[in-house]
């Protein structure tokens, strides 16, 4: 099993994140640190514990795990039915990470208002 809770987010790994989620929201954004456990290895059923930063905004939640150095996974979910990933399941760039996140949910906000067409 591959152990990466020793590879926590660094100090300035944290302020990216809070710097990109208080531009986004206009506000500062209360996170979290958390350990979850996800499927690191492509094809690898056995599940890892990671570090991660988790948040809420507006009736959504946000997780944002370091799966090893310079790799990371994010997802945002409303409940157990509602989850959703971005296209990519890895990112080797954390800014990329999160500002990708933000921009699927943005999108899936926008289509299920019917102000996005559901086509594109």
């Amino acid at each position: 099993m591959n152990d990466t809770s020793n590879n926590d987010f660094t100090d300035e790994e944290l302020k990216l994140i809070s710097d990109t989620l208080s531009e986004r929201f206009g506000k500062s954004v209360e996170t979290q640190l958390a350990d979850i456990e996800l499927p690191v290895d492509k094809g690898e059923r056995e599940l890892t514990p990671c570090p991660a930063v988790y948040w809420e905004e507006k009736d959504c939640h946000f997780i944002l795990a370091k799966t090893a150095d310079n790799k990371f996974f994010s997802q945002f979910f409303y409940d157990d039915r509602e989850q959703f990933v971005t296209e990519k399941p890895f990112y080797d760039d954390l800014h990329s990470c999160v500002v990708t996140l933000l921009q699927v949910q943005v999108d899936h906000e926008l289509k299920k208002s019917g102000l996005l067409d559901k086509a594109s």
